[in-house]
């Protein structure tokens, strides 16, 4: 399967190179030079679109964001945080070809739990999963799409 494939999410400029033989992306955020995988197109796509389209600020997004969870090291692929700085929606980023599923959902719950966010979204960039979290009633509500920032 190729890299480069269409996603289902809206076309953006993104910076791509050569290196021996070796395709390489400008990441949006950390703005270095990064492999290209499938799942890297994924996130860059779903970065801008986060930012693009749903209006949040670059400076409120962070990439890998690492977490502690049961002694053991794990990474985030997005996080957006509200104008205080917190948690608000954690990104789950997987390549095309995997699809999104139950065990994705555990995967971001397991996160969830240390990083609080208001929202969950699970994303191959051909199907896309969205919900409200309520830490309170430890409840999950599927939405049909992630709220702008206003």
């Amino acid at each position: 399967m190729s890299v480069i494939v269409p996603l289902n999410l809206p076309q953006t400029k993104l910076v791509l190179t050569r290196t021996d033989n070796q395709l390489f992306v400008q990441c949006l955020i950390r703005g270095k030079k990064l492999v290209l995988t499938p799942e890297e197109w994924v996130r860059q796509h779903f970065i801008s679109y986060l930012n693009q389209q749903l209006n949040y600020p670059i400076t409120r997004i962070a990439v890998e964001k690492s977490i502690q969870y049961a002694g053991l090291t794990k990474r985030w692929d997005i996080v957006v945080y509200d104008s205080d700085f917190q948690p608000q929606i954690l990104v789950e980023c997987k390549a095309p070809k995997i699809p999104i599923t139950i065990d994705t959902l555990y995967q971001a719950l397991t996160y969830q739990k240390e990083m609080q966010g208001k929202y969950i979204a699970l994303t191959n960039g051909l199907d896309h999963a969205y919900f409200g979290v309520d830490s309170e009633k430890n409840s999950l509500c599927e939405l049909t799409q992630l709220p702008t920032n206003d």
